[in-house]
């Protein structure tokens, strides 16, 4: 139950109990540093580390066209059995996918990675649901652009420390066509490790913020009701408008990933190139969590701009895709670039590659905090999360199919490019007729209540 007028003011908690919004979030960020953080450097590799695309997208296809149904009923599966069942199971199902590789190195055989790939749909459409609801309800509706980028911050460090992995230790196989069995066991470890870290995520009625409200009391829903729930999400005009932006999220990564650097660069420089990448995606989170939470008082300010500076950015980046695509095509590629001997030719790949991770990030949060910006309760925005992330996948279960069959490279940008930019217009609608500001009154009892805590401590 949260703090109301005339309750009695208790003094301020530390942001770093166990307890606290803060450290559940920095949890949730870890675990996902393990999981999908290892499995976006295993896919940003091309392939997932295969010099034959084939079952890395055959894979894909069968992940995300799962991952699109658990991703919808994930906000539900959560709200029957709470955030560690919850999540444990959906971790479980990253180390599979990537012994599936370590396999598939050895036998050949597509059966075994396909059906993987299944099965982390399902974990991925759980596990992402569930940290849709703790990033987005746990923080205080001010800082929820500061959480928002601070997961997104330690998850794709797990994107800069899996790039490190292939880099290493095929550092002297810059010619080789697929990963060694080390890098695969890396991966394997660290998601391992993920799994068991998700066991110590609190339900939200344990999470406690720093004014002594509880985050949210849930009680734990029933099947019926959370059939019937889920239904009203695809009649529900706010979900409506959020579908573009959710479809074209990850319609990208295929073209990015197997035809960007998959396509212009060799084996190591693939590894040394999503280091950046990830890391580019943490600049770009804090960048636009700053904006979103800081830049005005106003929050329906806040998510014009954060829109427009993305919808800027995004135009200048896709337009230097353009340019870049002009010059290779699916039956005429380049040499491919070597970080080290390539010299001045890889430098303006390498930065488009860079910027690609950047607006991705920013794409990506400013969507979360506009998600996060329609409720306040975990139950509610769970189910937002989860429809976000299932509509999210089956654009991604298209675009890797459209890889598999031969799309040109330039239809494939363009059609990412045209998704990304129809999102603007409508985010901006559900900013202005699904968001709205605090009153004057509740601005200043916020105002109120946080001096006479301060006073106390």
């Amino acid at each position: 139950m949260g703090l109301e007028r005339g309750e009695e003011i208790t003094p301020k908690m530390s942001k770093f109990r166990y307890n606290s919004p803060l450290i559940q979030v920095i949890l949730i960020g870890f675990v996902c540093f393990c999981c999908p953080g290892m499995f976006n450097a295993l896919s940003g590799m091309g392939g997932g580390g295969q010099v034959d695309h084939t079952a890395a997208n055959n894979a894909n296809t069968a992940l995300y066209t799962t991952f699109a149904v658990f991703g919808i009923l994930g906000g539900g599966i959560y709200n029957l059995l709470g955030p560690r069942l919850t999540l444990l199971a959906g971790c479980s199902t990253y180390v599979l996918y990537a012994g599936s590789f370590l396999s598939y190195n050895h036998h050949h055989s597509q059966s075994f990675v396909i059906v993987s790939g299944a099965l982390l749909g399902v974990g991925a459409g759980l596990l992402w649901a569930g940290q849709g609801a703790i990033m987005t309800s746990y923080p205080t509706t001010n800082r929820k652009g500061t959480y928002i980028s601070l997961f997104w911050s330690i998850f794709n460090m797990g994107g800069v420390i899996g790039g490190l992995i292939p880099f290493i230790l095929n550092y002297n196989r810059g010619e080789a066509g697929s990963v060694n069995d080390g890098t695969y066991i890396g991966f394997m470890c660290f998601m391992g490790f993920g799994a068991i870290l998700s066991l110590g995520i609190l339900p939200p009625s344990e999470v406690i913020r720093d004014d002594g409200s509880v985050c949210t009391h849930i009680k734990y829903s029933n099947v019926a009701t959370e059939v019937v729930e889920i239904l009203k999400l695809f009649l529900n005009w706010k979900m409506l408008l959020i579908v573009p932006a959710a479809w074209g999220s990850n319609f990208f990564y295929t073209y990015q990933f197997n035809n960007v650097n998959g396509e212009l660069f060799n084996l190591r420089t693939r590894g040394f190139n999503n280091v950046f990448y990830w890391g580019a995606q943490m600049l770009g989170s804090v960048g636009i969590g700053y904006l979103m939470d800081f830049s005005f008082q106003s929050r329906r300010k806040r998510g014009f701009l954060g829109i427009l500076v993305v919808g800027l950015l995004g135009t200048a980046i896709w337009g230097g895709g353009l340019a870049n695509q002009l010059r290779y095509s699916r039956n005429h590629v380049p040499e491919k670039l070597d970080f080290k001997d390539s010299g001045a030719a890889y430098a303006g790949p390498f930065l488009l590659y860079f910027s690609y991770g950047l607006l991705d990030a920013m794409f990506q949060s400013m969507v979360y905090w506009i998600i996060g910006a329609l409720a306040d309760d975990s139950e509610t925005l769970s189910r937002y999360s989860g429809f976000y992330k299932g509509v999210q996948s089956a654009g991604a279960a298209v675009a890797w199919q459209i890889d598999v069959h031969s799309v040109s490279y330039l239809n494939q940008l363009i059609v990412n490019w045209v998704l990304t930019t129809v999102s603007y217009p409508l985010l901006l609608l559900l900013i202005i007729y699904g968001v709205k500001d605090e009153s004057t009154n509740d601005r200043q009892f916020i105002e109120d209540k946080n001096d006479r805590l301060s006073s106390l401590t």
